[in-house]
């Protein structure tokens, strides 16, 4: 009997030891790090072993011990460890870094780009993230050689840098991002199966996604651009102007008379036919309305006063003077509603002249 409660004894005090290891390692495991510092950027390249994450996290003061990711590692053998960038800035377990590696939590930052957005506010915006400058973006887009094949024209990867979300970590250089942008373009293309002009397309396409504000008049924007080239008429397209002045940089956000008079090949107020070349990035809708435009013999347009952003179109120019000037006057008398005139004081009778 003595040999056999020497053995249960034992066999007590050793799972009370186990419980009480296993109690330590899950509180290890599950409370944040105290010890954190400042926010830290950890890249593992494909092919790091757990020990090697393991290191680098120990190293940089994202986790307390080495032992405590093995320990994690050994609870979730199955889990894939995935290679990447990974941002860290706030105390966290072991258990909630292992699981942000295992998901695949990379860290990345969005550049959102709306349609028809041109390179020089795709710059403003990509120097928000502070990953580079804007002047840095725009020197990379002014070089047109990753995009010969498809366009020999193109004085810039205007109107090739395709609209679109894109995630890039903190190595994308300005180069980078337009291939992927580019890249991005070349398989909408692709979709689109166009057999035209494709300089010739993305540059009127680039026109329409500045002009329309609804998707319905897209094609319509289209046959007025369409029927205008065929006729040697002048585009007269606001749009252009405004580049022209931002090429020139003397834009202030408002078009004055100089610039509807500039001299600028991009000015189709002065000059027939299509401009160099794009003014801003089409979608995939403008640039579909580009190569198919609706079947009309309008030749004007002007937006609709009713603020739905529609347009109203003319086959004349006496219909089109009178759709603007319908413009002209619901949009004075909705500003002066807006913002009336400041009634006049009276003047005291001590201010009366006699």
């Amino acid at each position: 009997m003595k040999p056999l409660r020497k053995l249960l004894r034992w066999t007590g005090v050793l799972l009370l030891l186990a419980a009480l290891g296993a109690g330590y390692v899950a509180y290890e495991l599950t409370r944040p790090y105290a010890a954190f510092g400042e926010e830290t950027f950890i890249d593992f390249p494909k092919g790091t072993s757990t020990l090697g994450m393991a290191n680098r996290l120990a190293d940089a003061g994202v986790i307390p011990h080495v032992w405590e990711f093995l320990a994690a590692r050994a609870l979730q053998p199955r889990r894939t460890l995935m290679a990447g960038e990974y941002r860290f800035s706030k105390p966290a377990s072991v258990l909630d870094v292992y699981e942000r590696i295992a998901r695949g939590d990379i860290f990345y930052y969005l550049l959102v780009v709306p349609e028809g957005h041109n390179m020089f506010e795709i710059a403003a915006a990509a120097e928000k993230l502070k990953l580079f400058s804007a002047a840095d973006f725009l020197n990379a887009a002014r070089d047109p050689s990753s995009i010969r094949d498809i366009d020999p024209a193109a004085p810039t990867l205007e109107g090739y840098l395709f609209p679109s979300s894109y995630r890039l970590d903190r190595h994308t250089t300005p180069k980078r991002l337009c291939q992927l942008m580019t890249a991005r373009f070349r398989e909408v293309w692709k979709e689109l199966g166009a057999p035209a002009n494709v300089h010739d397309s993305v540059t009127l396409g680039s026109l329409i996604e500045r002009e329309a504000r609804i998707p319905a008049d897209r094609p319509l924007i289209s046959s007025v651009f369409h029927n205008r080239l065929r006729k040697g008429m002048k585009l007269d397209c606001d749009p252009t102007t405004i580049y022209a002045a931002l090429l020139a940089g003397r834009f202030t956000g408002v078009i004055h008379q100089s610039d509807l008079a500039s001299t600028s090949a991009y000015n189709t107020y002065r000059h027939a036919g299509l401009p160099p070349g794009p003014i801003g990035n089409p979608g995939k809708d403008s640039l579909a309305a580009a190569l198919n435009p609706a079947e009309t013999d309008y030749l004007y347009f002007v937006l609709r006063p009713d603020g739905s952003g529609a347009h109203n179109f003319s086959k004349s120019f006496e219909e089109h003077l009178a759709a603007t000037a319908q413009y002209r006057r619901v949009s004075q008398r909705q500003q002066v509603e807006e913002d009336p005139p400041a009634p006049v004081p009276r003047r005291k009778k001590s201010q009366r002249h006699h």
